[in-house]
Formats: C-alpha cells, sequence, structure tokens
C-alpha cells in the first residue's frame, strides 16, 4: 500500500499537482478530510461536530486540527480504506500530520512531497482565489514549517505536470502496486 503526502503552506500548488497527478494515474485520489465548518466545500467530506465526536469516541481520529473557522479531521476507516482502493494523496501542513499519518498505518508507505512557494507567489495565489480570509492564510503560511522529505518541489519555479511526473517517478521506483501505464 502507498500514499502520498503533499506537505506544504497554503497555496503552494498542493491541490493543482494532486490533479496532475490524477490524470497521469486515476489510481491518485485525493484524500478528502472530514470538514466540520463553514468555508469551502470542495475536497472535502462535510461533517458535523457529533460525528467528529463519534469518530474521537471510538478511537478512530488520526489527526485533526481547527483553522479558518472549520474542523478538520482525517479519520482512519477512510484512510485505509483508500490505502487498499488507490493511492491517497493527503494533504498536510502541519509536521506533525506525517508521524501520526504513519504511524496509524503501518503497513503502508507514505511518500512524503514537500510543496513549497515563496511567500509573494503565495499571497498572489490567495488573492485570486478571492476567498476572504488572506491574512489567515498568509499566517498560516508562516506557521508551516520546512520539513526533510523525500521529494522538494517549489512550485514557484516548476509546473504542476513537471512536478506531478517526478513525483510518479518516484512512486514507480518505491513500487508498492504503483506500475507505469
Amino acid at each position: 500500500m502507498l500514499g502520498l503526502i503533499l506537505y506544504g503552506p497554503p497555496a503552494a500548488g498542493k491541490d493543482t499537482v494532486t490533479a496532475a497527478l490524477h490524470e497521469i494515474d486515476e489510481r491518485y485520489a485525493l484524500f478528502p478530510r472530514l470538514k466540520a465548518g463553514s468555508g469551502r466545500t470542495s475536497g472535502y467530506r462535510v461533517t458535523t461536530t457529533a460525528a467528529i465526536d463519534n469518530l474521537r469516541g471510538q478511537g478512530e481520529i488520526v489527526w485533526e486540527n481547527h483553522r479558518y473557522g472549520a474542523h478538520y479531521v482525517i479519520d482512519k476507516p477512510s484512510l485505509l480504506y483508500r490505502l487498499a482502493n488507490h493511492v491517497p494523496v493527503l494533504h498536510a501542513g502541519q509536521t506533525e500530520v506525517v508521524d501520526a499519518v504513519k504511524s496509524a498505518t503501518p503497513s503502508a508507505h507514505w511518500l512524503v512531497v514537500y510543496i513549497w512557494c515563496p511567500r509573494d507567489v503565495a499571497a498572489a495565489r490567495i488573492a485570486a482565489r478571492a476567498t476572504g480570509d488572506t491574512e489567515a492564510r498568509l499566517r498560516a503560511w508562516d506557521e508551516t514549517t520546512p520539513i526533510q522529505a523525500d521529494v522538494r518541489i517549489n512550485t514557484a519555479e516548476v509546473p504542476a505536470v513537471e512536478a506531478a511526473q517526478e513525483i510518479h517517478y518516484r512512486a514507480l521506483q518505491l513500487g508498492h502496486g504503483v506500475t507505469s501505464t
């Protein structure tokens, strides 16, 4: 079982690279986190705080955080299902996510990709989205600690298609069910 963790600050290009990966091979699929709260819903499984509390009570939460007025959760049942049926692409912006996911899924191999761009590039991308929370996203950008990763990509210099090709090449080297098509 293989999964990808695309780690990086807001507006670094995680969504765009994920879409490019899916174009290369349909097995690459965004892992949609559970989300309770306001804001965009695309790429998430919208839920309630009560449902999250229930998962927590069952010990089924791998990682959770609060940001932008919402509650985000990586749940173990969905993560295991997606590892068995896809190559899940999990987006992360906190270093602790990487260890939490690896610890929760010891039989899986995770390719960790640090996706980054300069702050001014991120600011322009965030402004273009017009989500109304530019300052909060730039604070999150500032709080995202660089990490050591299997692959490092600056999306201001490397187009998404090339980034996806590089990631896919590394996944092919690892094997774990990923083959060239």
